[in-house]
């Protein structure tokens, strides 16, 4: 390893003089250390000018609340699945039980992870090589993909809000994530010192899994009854109904579980049009493969728009939420925040740079629910956001998103099959590109 040169004391005095020589710094540190970054550099005129018009809108109802919890990407699914609901059901509001999804999803995850676990120790992959160390690090948190929700609602359906709520440990993971992760490490550790008995432990820790996530979540229910009045003030009775039955009922018209995720990998040695993959992520063992269809930004962006002003549903996406974000105002736009003229830096990374330099992936999911098209029809400004971080902050829980930011931080979106010209449709049934456990490709909402 090459000597690495300190930090001398006369390069700091150089420092120092330098910033004290420009009123400009002195004026932006008064500025941020009294009122803070994002006070200072939020573009006035920017902010204003993003109007919360649209002249296409979905109306999905109050907006959800994921509390203390990564649940975005179930909740922006079974936001989706919502719209479906109420509108088969004549309902003004609805919301599913998204504790049942997350229940299902981990116990599932437990069982896929350890039976992962047990291939790499039986190839004899090293206890420290990147991707065992990898999949250690990376268990049990709380973020998914649409595919990785689809494979839930199949095979368990799902259930309304009422019937299985929210507990505390369902809306403040943490803790009970924790607890979990080291079941997982102290099983895969006696994984490795009993190779003998892998398959024992195996049905031992999803015993285990089982019992904690119960103790934490509930006991979901196997069958409900379901009553309801509708919009009209007409009373409904479906009688004993199971979670599957009811999936299949409400929502299942919407053919949701066959959709495609398109995203958009900016990087050049990924071609336009072909299908990725990520090694070991998935939650259900036999269930459908986390794969891609690898598509350009504007294509993804006429889909949205299309099931938007024709089909009038939302659409589930995503994004990296973080940069060029107001999340009290709820905006969206590349140019939000001058943080470079505030800090007299140039940040002038592009897509493929902030994803291949580690600066940008994917880590929230949300459903598009309106966009803005000029009268030509094709030229769009904005787009209406339904996010899941309650109704006290945005457009009581809904977002505005400028045109341009799509362009930069969206990644993924979930649109049906039958959108897809045959050309891509043809891409679909060849064999993904493998990437490995760690691409940025790989990242969860």
């Amino acid at each position: 390893m090459p000597q690495l040169k300190p930090l001398s004391a006369n390069r700091l005095d150089t420092l120092r003089h330098d910033f004290d020589a420009n009123k400009s710094n002195r004026m932006a540190m008064n500025a941020v250390t009294t009122a803070g970054i994002n006070n200072v550099a939020r573009n006035y005129d920017r902010a204003r000018l993003l109007q919360r018009r649209f002249s296409t809108v979905v109306d999905n109802g109050e907006a959800t609340h994921q509390d203390h919890s990564g649940r975005c990407w179930l909740f922006s699914s079974l936001n989706v699945a919502r719209f479906v609901a109420k509108k088969n059901m004549n309902l003004k509001e609805f919301e599913f039980s998204q504790n049942y999804a997350m229940y299902f999803d981990k116990l599932e995850r437990i069982n896929y992870f350890m039976q992962d676990m047990a291939g790499l120790i039986r190839a004899g992959e090293p206890v420290d090589s990147r991707l065992f160390q990898h999949m250690l690090h990376d268990v049990m948190g709380d973020g998914g993909q649409w595919t990785m929700a689809m494979n839930i609602y199949k095979k368990y359906g799902a259930v309304p809000k009422s019937l299985f709520p929210e507990t505390e440990s369902s809306k403040n993971t943490s803790e009970m994530n924790t607890q979990l992760r080291r079941l997982l490490h102290t099983a895969v550790a006696h994984m490795q010192d009993n190779p003998n008995e892998i398959d024992e432990i195996i049905a031992r820790t999803v015993e285990d899994g089982h019992r904690m996530l119960t103790i934490h979540l509930g006991e979901p229910p196997k069958s409900f009854h379901w009553e309801w009045t509708d919009a009209d003030g007409a009373f409904h009775r479906d009688g004993e109904i199971t979670p599957v039955e009811f999936w299949n009922k409400y929502v299942g018209s919407a053919d949701l579980d066959s959709y495609v995720c398109l995203v958009d990998d900016p990087r050049k040695e990924h071609s336009k049009g072909t299908k990725i993959g990520i090694e070991h992520l998935g939650n259900v063992a036999g269930g459908d493969p986390t794969e891609y269809l690898n598509v350009p930004i504007e294509f993804m962006k006429d889909c949205v728009r299309t099931i938007l002003v024709e089909q009038g549903i939302p659409v589930w996406f995503g994004a990296d939420c973080h940069p060029m974000m107001d999340r009290q105002d709820g905006a969206w736009a590349t140019d939000l925040f001058e943080y470079g003229e505030v800090y007299g830096v140039d940040f002038d990374m592009d897509k493929e740079q902030r994803v291949r330099f580690a600066d940008s992936a994917m880590n929230h999911a949300m459903a598009f629910v309106g966009v803005d098209v000029d009268d030509d029809g094709t030229t769009t400004r904005r787009w209406r956001v339904e996010n899941s971080w309650g109704t006290k902050i945005a457009d009581k829980g809904y977002f505005t998103m400028a045109d341009d930011w799509f362009d930069q931080y969206v990644f993924e979106v979930a649109v049906p099959k039958a959108m897809l010209p045959e050309e891509y449709r043809k891409a679909l049934g060849e064999p993904a590109t493998m990437l490995p456990a760690w691409d940025p490709m790989g990242a969860l909402a």
